[in-house]
């Protein structure tokens, strides 16, 4: 099957021939007609499956025949809404708009925060008629009366289980509410839980299905191992393997923020150049982080669980689980960062005996047992007990601790912008 053959515009065409792809993806050739159509559409596909273009491209088609680029600032009324539920995703989501959208003259934007709102509120005022945000700071610029959802079109909600996930439920909810019943809604996610469900039978009209991958499968291009390591040695198995290996391009993960700080600074201790990137960083910091890593400059990015999701990193060939996700389902999360678009990629977990409960439940979620594989000279000692791990962070070496409690990922509680409404604290919001 070629985009051809799937309707598309020429316009659309030569802009995906311009980046080097030739034949859609399962969620491309199955979405894309769909949408076209106008028929609201549920789509399961995990990340790295071209689940962006799915969407984007049709979208641009259908807005494509009124759009014109005299029309005046007034004439721009917002067509196209893309909710995501981080600031990076909705980065890159406004990116492939204007990848694809290249030849098609219509104006795009994004919003999120933890930037200044005044660039934001002027693009929107000069007129888009493209809009991707996430919740919170959608929000407040419909407080500050800078949106106009009264030709809306075509609703997106991108990533919509970790959307649910972040508490992002009555933003939604209150979101939807300002738009035209009458419109297009698109839901995508990569598990259909019965919370999407219930989401979907709230705000989609008869929706079309399309599920690419099955639920919980982790991508078949990722050759997964672990490494059996005590906890104390975790930081000098992981410099080992880098240099002995050559690794370049290796993306890590850490339970929380400090310890991603942490070990940032222990590798380049080591001599390996790393950068942090997490929730209290500010958006420059992570921008600056990111792009330093997918040019080469940074060898290694280690990152919280809001990275597990929505960074879009071409052909990043290793993943490293520093630490294992308290929520197994982060774990494919994880390592679906690699063996994306046909590229084969490794994910390695670095696993002491604190963590043998985690990988335990990992590979019940899989259906599998993960090979097993001890370095020579970091061989785990059978005499070191397990501790419980609190907070977020693995115990030992005399740390101070807490009271132990749950955490998704293990990370703090987020700053303004990445977490939604909790119950426990009615009217905070993320931006």
């Amino acid at each position: 099957m070629s985009f051809e053959s799937l309707g598309l515009l020429p316009e659309l065409l030569r802009a995906v021939r311009e980046q080097g792809y030739e034949s859609p993806t399962p969620i491309q050739a199955q979405a894309i007609p769909l949408v076209l159509e106008g028929r609201d559409l549920m789509g399961r596909a995990q990340t790295g499956t071209g689940k962006t273009a799915g969407f984007t491209l049709p979208l641009l088609q259908r807005l494509a025949p009124q759009a014109s680029s005299s029309a005046s600032p007034a004439r721009h009324p917002i067509r196209a809404l893309i909710l995501t539920p981080t600031r990076e995703l909705a980065m890159q989501v406004e990116e492939s708009v204007r990848t694809y959208g290249k030849y098609i003259p219509l104006r795009s934007t994004t919003i999120f925060g933890g930037v200044n709102i005044n660039p934001q509120t002027k693009a929107l005022r000069a007129g888009v008629e493209i809009l991707v945000a996430t919740p919170g700071r959608l929000l407040d610029h419909h407080q500050q009366g800078n949106l106009n959802f009264s030709q809306l079109e075509i609703l997106v909600l991108d990533e919509a289980d970790r959307m649910l996930d972040m508490g992002f439920i009555r933003d939604i909810q209150k979101i939807i509410t300002l738009l035209p019943k009458q419109r297009q809604t698109l839901l995508f996610s990569a598990t259909f839980t019965d919370e999407i469900k219930q989401l979907a039978a709230q705000f989609l009209r008869n929706p079309a299905s399309v599920q690419i991958t099955p639920q919980n499968t982790a991508a078949e291009l990722v050759r997964q191992v672990v490494h059996p390591v005590d906890r104390e040695r975790k930081r000098h198995l992981l410099a080992h393997l880098i240099t002995s290996r050559k690794l370049e391009q290796v993306l890590v993960f850490t339970r929380t923020k400090h310890g991603a700080n942490r070990l940032s600074e222990q590798l380049d201790k080591d001599g390996i150049s790393s950068m942090a990137i997490h929730g209290n960083k500010s958006q420059p910091q992570r921008i600056k982080a990111l792009e330093d890593f997918k040019k080469g400059a940074v060898r290694v990015l280690v990152a919280t669980d809001i990275a597990a999701r929505g960074l879009d990193i071409d052909q990043l060939p290793h993943v490293v689980n520093y630490e294992l996700p308290q929520v197994p389902e982060d774990y494919i999360h994880r390592i679906g960062r690699t063996g994306r678009a046909g590229s084969e990629g490794e994910a390695l977990s670095l696993v002491c005996v604190d963590e043998k409960g985690l990988l335990k439940d990992i590979e019940k979620l899989l259906r599998k047992e993960l090979p097993k594989d001890i370095v020579p000279g970091y061989a785990p000692d059978p005499s070191i007990p397990a501790e419980p791990i609190q907070n977020g962070r693995q115990g030992g070496g005399g740390r101070g601790r807490g009271p132990a409690r749950p955490a998704r990922g293990g990370s703090a509680p987020a700053p303004r912008g990445e977490r939604g409404r909790h119950p426990s604290r009615p009217g905070a919001r993320g931006k």
